[in-house]
């Protein structure tokens, strides 16, 4: 203690310290306030429902909103996307938090790259954009599971978007480390966080009236102080409501708009209104038609909801890319996945491009907002690269040895169940089934989504939704049967969420006999998974190659890269990597007809494309410098 000079005679070092600040300020002319960021000053109430209007601290305060997901957008390119938000005349930034994405494994949490939220709110702010976060735990958002982690489904009696307390374990314990990194960023604490919406569309499931108190308390638990929102459509809205958090709506016309907001004056009387979801296009499935909104329908939808006085939210403003397998489905009277394109119809492209919406909507938004809107921001360059001739081909069956040690079963085992990644099971991807057969006839069984049968190594059709028997045909002696399922996309909104496990579900039967004895093989298809693959791992391409297969090629770039579009004519149903990043799913039913290849995510000099094709390569695959998102269907 005697070396610490400092503990000697506090009081004259204190006062040497205060004098040595003081001279500064003097000398600098300086005072104390200027020293504290602009942002961080006068926060006292936050944003308030005061009668009809919204409140900042003192101001009366009109939203003006739209939609963004960090998990869709390569972080490279946020700043971009933001920056053109804020040049149409918006001035606050909403964004899901994706629960699958955040905790892979049960107590493993990645916030990193893509997935850092922080960085995202605050580059947000920074840009000068409020921030409505949408924390879930269930976000719906086109996403798997809607958002919701697999692992979840291990659980048997699992119920989902209920207090079942399997369900709230867990939500509190992601809660607890979410919210440890949302509260900071809460406005009351100088950060841009104005609001925070409880759930999502709670009312069109309402499977639990303790549940959205129980969400409700979570996060006020845990700190979170600002104004707490509702966001439910016409089908839940009645069932939404509840008392201490301000109701909103999701919607797409006019006409909704008169009966929503009746509706909401006749249940919580005088408040602000605000259309959390103006619907500015929609998603598009595998094997329909590519959706599209007329640009004055939207800007005469925005200006109508502005003129019953109403803040906005644009969703979406910027859609982004359902990277990986993320997407996820809908399952009504037919299941229907979602194509990897999240573009949306949106204000911006699947690229972050302008489109006629953007610039009707700038033109209105610049009209209300009284002072110059900041400049748009020049468009990324985009190009077409040279057709590219994969060279290297591995079989599928030849890289069964490669992989980790498959599982053994008496039964099969559904993905989610499947003892991998420490206990969490396999979340996305393929799973493969073998077992041995001894004699032809009725395959049948529960598949989930789509499963590819092969007799040996032939492939004899398909197993699915529609398709619940297949023959086997006749065979000598002991025949290895194989079946590949693909998880297409868990479903992301209805009442049948609880029921989304993947995989073989249950038994398969040969002849009504159950199949005993499998093998199952995990094709996640994550970065680790092709790092078995070592160059020496490949062979040439045979003049008929044996399917499924992974091929590989080398993309050459000379100069900076930029973006691009991948185009698989010739190609039939697969995944495409590049550079160890999972761009998604291509399958030529359409409508989608390209993969979105970001520049930021290419190098200057030689990157690795991989392609896993389930059925047929093309001989080379192109790009292009513009989206093909096939025929189109305008939304009434």
């Amino acid at each position: 203690m005697g070396k610490w000079c400092f503990g000697r005679k506090p009081g004259r070092t204190l006062g040497l310290l205060m004098l040595v600040i003081l001279s500064f300020l003097v000398f600098r002319r300086l005072d104390w306030y200027s020293l504290i960021p602009a942002w961080l000053r006068h926060r006292q109430s936050g944003l308030q429902a005061n009668g009809q209007y919204f409140m900042l601290e003192d101001s009366t305060f009109w939203i003006f909103g739209g939609s963004m997901h960090y998990f869709r957008v390569p972080k490279e390119y946020w700043r971009d996307r933001l920056l053109k938000m804020k040049a149409c005349g918006l001035n606050t930034l909403t964004t899901y938090v994706p629960w699958n994405l955040h905790e892979p494994e049960r107590g493993k949490f990645d916030f990193s790259g893509n997935l850092d939220l922080e960085a995202f709110v605050l580059m947000a702010a920074e840009i000068g954009l409020w921030v409505i976060l949408r924390p879930g735990p269930y976000i719906c958002s086109e996403i798997d599971l809607g958002g919701l982690p697999s692992w979840l489904l291990q659980d048997s009696g699992m119920r989902l978007r209920t207090t079942y307390k399997g369900f709230t374990e867990a939500v509190d314990l992601y809660f607890d480390h979410l919210m440890s990194r949302v509260v900071p960023l809460q406005y009351k604490h100088g950060g841009p966080i104005i609001a925070v919406q409880v759930e999502n569309e709670y009312g069109s499931y309402n499977r639990d009236p303790a549940y959205m108190p129980y969400i409700k308390k979570a996060l006020e638990d845990r700190g979170i102080v600002e104004l707490l929102l509702t966001s439910d459509n016409k089908d839940g809205l009645q069932k939404g409501v509840m008392d201490g958090v301000l109701a909103t709506i999701n919607l797409q016309s006019q006409h909704e708009l008169q009966l929503l907001t009746n509706f909401l004056l006749s249940v919580q009387r005088v408040q602000p209104k605000m259309v959390m979801e103006y619907w500015t296009g929609w998603f598009d499935s595998w094997g329909g038609p590519h959706n599209i909104l007329d640009s004055s329908e939207v800007l005469k939808t925005v200006s109508a909801i502005l003129d019953a006085g109403s803040s906005i939210n644009l969703y979406m403003f910027h859609g982004g890319t359902n990277f990986g397998f993320i997407n996820g489905a809908m399952h009504f009277h037919e299941y229907k996945s979602d194509v990897t394109s999240y573009d949306y119809d949106a204000v911006l492209t699947e690229a972050g491009d302008y489109t006629a919406k953007y610039f009707k909507l700038r033109g209105f938004f610049g009209s209300l907002s009284g002072v110059p809107l900041p400049p748009q921001p020049d468009l990324l360059p985009k190009t077409a690269y040279e057709p590219l001739r994969p060279n290297l081909y591995l079989s599928l069956w030849d890289a069964l040895q490669y992989m980790e040690e498959p599982v053994n079963s008496e039964k099969p085992v559904n993905m989610e169940n499947l003892p991998i990644n420490n206990g969490n099971g396999q979340s996305f991807g393929y799973t493969l089934y073998e077992t041995t057969i001894a004699s032809s006839g009725i395959l049948s069984g529960l598949v989930r989504d789509r499963g590819q049968v092969f007799v040996n190594t032939v492939s004899v059709g398909f197993l699915d939704y529609e398709r619940k028997k297949i023959v086997i045909p006749l065979i000598q002696g002991y025949t290895r049967l194989r079946i590949l399922v693909e998880n297409r996309g868990r479903v992301n909104y209805g009442d049948n969420i609880d029921d989304q496990r993947k995989g073989l579900i249950g038994n398969i039967y040969l002849n009504d006999s159950p199949l005993k004895k499998f093998r199952i093989y995990s094709l996640d298809m994550k970065k680790s998974f092709f790092q078995r693959f070592s160059v020496d791992k490949w062979s040439p391409i045979p003049e008929e190659p044996m399917f499924p297969a992974f091929f590989l090629g080398a993309l050459s770039i000379s100069l900076s890269p930029f973006d691009t579009f991948m185009k698989l004519e010739g190609w039939e149903k697969g995944v495409v990597f590049v550079n160890g990043q999972n761009l998604g799913r291509y399958w030529n039913i359409g409508p989608q007809e390209t993969l979105y290849l970001p520049g930021a995510w290419l190098d200057q000099g030689i990157n690795q494309v991989i392609v896993f094709e389930e059925k047929m390569a093309g001989p080379v695959i192109q790009f292009t410098e513009t989206p093909h998102l096939g025929r189109s269907q305008y939304l009434d």
